[in-house]
């Protein structure tokens, strides 16, 4: 597998001696290097980079400043002149830090590292949280619901009732706001008064569905939708 590095520095002598050091490893490509942080950033925020060598003084947006401004950074070695932001560059998390004139032996321990950790970001990749909205319980209060716990959600006039297996929550909401919402392909409207969960419904009869033990009658205006959208789930499974 190949990684992708990005160089960052206002020096062109410094790119080529990282392009050149780069030249001797394997599994490293540079699709692109950058003399400013500005630049950089545009290129970082619709780009995927699995490694960064960044400088610190740069013209406009400095190297701290670009990371600061990143809201998924690759691993980050910094290669820079000065000592002094040390300890700021690892606050942020930086990998490793590497102060000009760079020798390639203590570079190669940077990519020795920094190649294990990508290494192990491969064989154990981050687990995606899973999807949430909050609700307003209370006049200061926001609470978090992850939309895997919803079973359905039922109109009260200008509130609704969130039901989840822990508990019930009363939000003054109306039903096709939150269904608006929260629309993806796990909910429906299948009444004027209910929105459901489509993975929590355990029996569909005739013009009803049951969920956790209770049962709730389709909408005739619903009824063809609902039965297209279960349909489509089981030829997704089949």
């Amino acid at each position: 597998m190949t990684y992708k590095c990005l160089i960052i520095d206002d020096e062109p002598l410094a790119i080529n001696v990282i392009k050149n050091y780069l030249a001797q490893v394997k599994d490293l490509s540079v699709p692109a290097t950058f003399s400013n942080g500005i630049d950089a950033l545009d290129y970082l925020r619709e780009t995927k980079v699995d490694l960064l060598f960044l400088d610190i003084n740069l013209p406009i947006l400095n190297g701290i400043g670009l990371l600061k401004s990143l809201d998924k950074k690759p691993l980050v070695i910094i290669t820079t002149a000065h000592e002094d932001y040390a300890v700021q560059s690892y606050e942020l998390e930086v990998l490793d830090y590497l102060v000009k004139p760079i020798s390639f032996p203590r570079f190669l321990r940077a990519i020795n590292k920094a190649r294990n950790k990508l290494q192990e970001q491969n064989r154990n990749p981050p687990i995606p949280e899973k999807e949430f909205i909050f609700i307003k319980i209370d006049s200061k209060k926001l609470k978090k619901i992850y939309l895997d716990d919803i079973l359905l959600i039922e109109s009260l006039k200008d509130y609704i009732k969130i039901v989840t297996a822990p508990k019930n929550y009363i939000v003054h909401q109306t039903l096709s706001s939150f269904t608006n919402k929260v629309s993806d392909s796990n909910f429906i409207r299948i009444h004027r008064s209910y929105t459901v969960a489509i993975n929590k419904i355990d029996i569909i009869e005739g013009n009803s569905v049951e969920i956790a033990g209770y049962r709730y009658t389709i909408g005739r205006s619903y009824l063809n939708e609902v039965k297209e959208r279960i349909l489509n789930r089981l030829s997704d499974i089949n």
